[in-house]
């Protein structure tokens, strides 16, 4: 069982999984085209990262994997604001379909000059319709200097991520 990762491309899905997988910063400036795997040793458990990327060609391919996973990362670009409307629109539609499967949204880029704030981000994705049966996670990220130790809302989304796979096993 797997961990998808989800979001528009640029959204900064591969930076963040590099920071997870190794606690240190690398900006990664090429999007995906295809598919990333990268599994993630913690103390407690083993977590397989599956990312798919954002492109507009590979957003098909999505609702796939849905059914085969643990946890849904889905990651929006805080300082994007014209494609929230998207990005709400494709998490709500990938959703629909499975109204137990835990989300952790993370609203990245929080360090961007006009960025969203959390309550913004929330509202811009109406996370509030989504429903209370689920495990519902929202977290402000950011990927800081190339080579720094990740941040601690980056090591709090890490413990989050390994905490729900830990209970949905």
């Amino acid at each position: 069982k797997q961990i998808l990762v989800l979001g528009l491309d640029g959204a900064g899905k591969t930076s963040i999984l590099h920071s997870l997988a190794t606690n240190h910063v690398k900006r990664s400036m090429a999007p995906t085209e295809g598919f990333n795997a990268i599994c993630i040793n913690t103390e407690e458990s083993q977590m397989e990262f599956l990312e798919i990327g954002g492109s507009e060609s590979l957003r098909s391919y999505w609702k796939m994997y849905l059914p085969k996973v643990l946890l849904l990362v889905y990651v929006v670009d805080s300082a994007d604001h014209a494609r929230l409307p998207v990005a709400k629109q494709l998490l709500h539609q990938l959703i629909q379909s499975n109204s137990t499967l835990p989300v952790v949204v993370l609203a990245n880029k929080q360090d961007l000059e006009g960025a969203y704030c959390i309550t913004d981000i929330h509202d811009a994705l109406a996370l509030s319709d989504i429903g209370d049966e689920r495990k519902m996670f929202l977290i402000g990220t950011h990927v800081a200097e190339d080579g720094s130790e990740i941040s601690s809302s980056m090591q709090d989304a890490k413990e989050l991520i390994g905490q729900l796979v830990l209970e949905t096993q």
